[in-house]
């Protein structure tokens, strides 16, 4: 691992420390240990930030160049995410638990977005409408302004690229904040944006928790857009705050998908699809299909071939590609032995898994087959981001449908 130990934010084109001096400890949670710090940004890092992306976006530096070499500045950004992709994967790997392939493809994906939405462009139109002789009627697009952009922990990067990439083609200047359990890789787009020509300040990124450097930036007055994926609760309070200040808001938020199984269904499939709807990275996926609704006549089968399935599934470090790789965080996996935990007392049973790995240092579950869930439990209702899988039966479409 060729991890450096100490990391920065990126203010109007250069690596900073943060105001106070502060910083936030990284941890590998495979092992628990402490692998690098970063600076921690808090309300006069936001100031700084947000500042140097309004200054930005008034010079015009980024909006008037011609759209067509705005869009190759980030077709360029998407080149360097390939060239430089085992070096930032590695950092995924190791700050995230995700395994090595699975963070490789996570900076392709990144470099999509940032290709897709750089040949998109020069194809951002206005529009004429016609309102007879004497009247001339049209449309210009303008970018918002200033846009934030508050990304979850789960895949940093690839959720920067999606937010940030259209708005930099638009011409708007951005402050990204990211995730304090794994912010280190998302510092790479720091370097590659000052490499391929961006004006200083039309990209900022920093890296803060969510009750002071997260609000700071919400409510900022320079903000003129509101970008955040995440939990229900959290994007509730930014769309409040989107609403107070009658500025756009894009959310993405939570999800509790359900896969539904029935009598004629080819159970070799469906053990296939279950095994990556729910223990790819470990569930840690907001459309992960946490939930199984199987007809009661086969019920007891598709249990049976999913016991065989998890019993199969490796346990281990990212940087081995194991299926099972580690839960981002202790209180992350106390959050889901606790959900699990409360729907053994409401009456469910636990075919496999059910409790942290033991004997291990890091943030291990075990993969967790919950059968005879029923509907109102809170592991049916509440999204669990582990590897959990409520198993439970119905006799008829119409039933499975409503339970889904």
């Amino acid at each position: 691992m060729g991890i450096r130990s100490h990391w920065k934010n990126y203010i109007d084109g250069h690596f900073v420390d943060s105001v106070a001096g502060r910083t936030i400890e990284v941890e590998d949670p495979a092992t628990g240990e402490k692998i690098a710090k970063i600076a921690r940004a808090e309300a006069e890092d936001v100031n700084l930030a947000v500042a140097a992306a309004k200054r930005s976006f008034d010079s015009r530096a980024l909006a008037d160049l011609r759209p067509i070499n705005r869009g190759r500045m980030l077709i360029d950004v998407a080149r360097e995410l390939r060239r430089r992709q085992d070096e930032i994967a590695e950092v995924i790997c190791y700050e995230s638990g995700m395994g090595m392939v699975d963070s490789i493809d996570q900076v392709d994906c990144a470099a999509q977005y940032f290709e897709y939405y750089g040949g998109l462009a020069d194809k951002i139109e206005g529009s004429y409408i016609p309102l007879g002789k004497g009247f001339i009627d049209y449309t210009i697009p303008e970018p918002h302004g200033v846009s934030a952009h508050i990304i979850p922990w789960n895949f940093p990067i690839e959720l920067v690229a999606r937010g940030v990439a259209p708005a930099l083609a638009a011409g708007n200047t951005v402050v990204i904040k990211s995730p304090e359990l794994d912010p280190l890789h998302n510092t790479f787009l720091g370097e590659i944006a000052g490499s391929v020509g961006f004006p200083d300040g039309a990209i900022n990124i920093i890296a803060g928790y969510g009750d002071d450097c997260g609000t700071a930036l919400c409510e900022h007055p320079d903000i003129n857009q509101l970008v955040f994926t995440g939990s229900v609760p959290t994007g509730r309070k930014i769309l409040d705050c989107a609403a107070r200040r009658i500025i756009p808001a894009v959310v993405e938020l939570g999800g509790k998908s359900a896969g539904m199984v029935m009598p004629d269904a080819d159970l070799d499939k469906v053990v296939a699809s279950t095994r990556a709807g729910i223990f790819f990275f470990s569930g840690q996926v907001c459309s992960a299909m946490s939930r199984l609704l199987v007809h009661r006549s086969i019920y007891d089968e598709v249990v049976d071939r999913l016991c065989e399935m998890v019993d199969g599934l490796s346990i281990g470090h990212g940087k081995d590609n194991s299926d099972i790789t580690p839960l981002i965080s202790e209180r992350q996996l106390e959050r889901v032995e606790g959900l699990v935990q409360s729907s053994v007392d409401a009456g469910a049973r636990i075919a496999r898994g059910g409790a942290r790995v033991a004997d291990s240092p890091g943030y291990f579950m075990q993969p967790t087959l919950i059968c005879d869930a029923s509907p109102d439990m809170d592991a049916m209702q509440q999204e669990a981001f582990g590897p959990v899988l409520c198993i439970s039966a119905f006799d008829n479409e119409e039933e499975g449908v409503s339970i889904a």
